[in-house]
Order: C-alpha cells, then structure tokens, then sequence
C-alpha cells in the first residue's frame, strides 16, 4: 500500500530494490547457495516529473521470483516484519501477496521485457558491455544462451547432459515495435549504472518484446529466474504475452515459515 501519494521514485530504481533485496535476505544460507532469484520495478498509476515517477495509485507492485521456496518466503517474512518500507521518497506498507500459476511452455514462448535484459557480463567482457548489438543478430541469441546455460549449470537443478541438450535457443525481436521506436525516435535500449563487488560497471539494457523459441525447461527457468546477466539485482525479468493473469494469480501460502497477510506479487 502506497502511504504517501505523489511520493516518487528514481526513473531508474533497481539500484535502491537491490539495497532493499539484499537487506531482506542477509544471512540466508539458502540466498549465499543460490543467487538465481528476480524482481522487477515498481509497479503503479504514476506521473512523471523532473524527480522521477511520482505514484498516484492506493497500492504499488512488485514482483519477485525465484525457482527457491525459501529464497522467496525469506524474502516475504522479512518484508512484512517491517511493517514499513521506504524506496526513494516513496513510502510503502505491504500489505498482500498474490502468486502467480505458470503458463504452459513449449516450444516457442511469446515475451514482453518487465525489467532490461542485460546480455553481456561487463567483468567478462568489457568490450561489449555497452556495445549496442542488434536484437536480431545471432550474436545477441547467442550470448543471452551462454549465460542462461551457465546460470542453469550453477543453479544445480540440471545435469550436464540435460545442459547439453538444450541447443536450441534463438530470440526473434517484434519487428513492427522496433521499427516504431525507431520511427518514433525512442529508445528500447539504454545505458544503466551497476555495482558489483564495490565496482561501478556500466551495462546496456534491452526492453522490447520478443519470441523465444526453446526447450520448455529453459523457457521455465527464464520465467521463474530472469534472462541474462544481473537478475538478482532487478534486470532481466519477463512476462508472458496475452497471458490469463485473472486466471493465473491466488493467494499465497507461506510453505517454510507459516504466516498470515493479508498487493505483492510472486513466482514459484
């Protein structure tokens, strides 16, 4: 629940949930074992001014995801032992959590961005960090593959050989919307500011909507932990087009630490 109407927020907020995130997580094993969790922007009726996102709503929403149980009940108990949270200048109370039912995945998966996809790790690769690579390139098909393999190795849930098959991986861009932003003389990739290890990067974000074609357990990884690099610090999140999302949403059920609330939304 928003407190204080016309509170506002940076344009760019990731960097202040990132701060909230950590602090909600701090000390979990299950968090230092497994970094593979996802959370969007903040959601809500909003205006913009020269401080940023001014939110006029009742309530704002964020979405947070993790393919983790615990991860994501640690993340809601600690929240709501809060009581009160403030993000920028916006003051919130949480107040309810709703989860979300996954889509059915098969072979070829309808995607809009929620948060930029980063598709190059700037500590490996500096020179393409900033770089602009078109979405329509195999180049950009092939890194977000190399990192969402390596992410599936590390998360522990997969095989080697399971990893092996899972070759087929290609992003096809919306064309008529990228031809519109361009004709529109807009922007559907941008340079954002990070902090990795006490090191400040500069990476570039993509946002536009796009058709995955890959195996359904890559699709479900993608859903449930973001694609690319940084998704546990806001980047990379996606949603599903014309998805049922009164037919995909009921209240949650804390599964490891029992607890009553009564709008937070989440994946599982």
């Amino acid at each position: 629940m928003v407190k204080n109407k016309g509170g506002y927020v940076p344009f760019y907020h990731q960097s202040l949930l990132t701060q909230l995130t950590d602090s909600l997580l701090a000390g979990s094993k299950e968090v230092e074992q497994n970094t593979e969790y996802n959370f969007s922007g903040l959601k809500g009726q909003t205006k913009v001014s020269k401080n940023g996102l001014h939110f006029y709503s009742s309530r704002a929403t964020l979405v947070f995801s993790s393919q983790s149980v615990e991860v994501i009940d640690t993340f809601l108990q600690h929240l709501f032992e809060r009581g009160e949270i403030e993000v920028g200048n916006l003051q919130l109370i949480p107040e309810s959590v709703e989860k979300e039912q996954p889509p059915v995945f098969q072979e070829e998966l309808k995607c809009v961005c929620i948060s930029p996809i980063v598709a190059v790790d700037p500590i490996t690769n500096d020179f393409y960090a900033k770089k602009f690579i078109s979405p329509d390139t195999d180049t950009f098909s092939d890194f977000l593959y190399e990192s969402t393999m390596m992410r599936m190795e590390r998360s522990g849930r997969f095989t080697a050989d399971q990893i092996a098959s899972f070759y087929r991986f290609q992003i096809i861009p919306d064309k008529t919307y990228l031809q519109k932003i361009k004709e529109g003389d807009k922007k559907f990739a941008r340079i954002y500011p990070i902090e990795e290890n006490g090191v400040r990067h500069e990476i570039r974000g993509y946002t536009f909507p796009f058709v995955l074609y890959s195996a359904p357990e890559v699709q479900q990884f993608i859903f449930e932990c973001g694609m690319g690099y940084f998704s546990n610090k806001g980047f990379g999140m996606i949603d599903i087009i014309n998805a049922d999302l009164v037919r995909r949403t009921e209240p949650y059920h804390f599964e490891k630490h029992p607890m009553s609330v009564n709008s937070f939304d989440k994946r599982n």
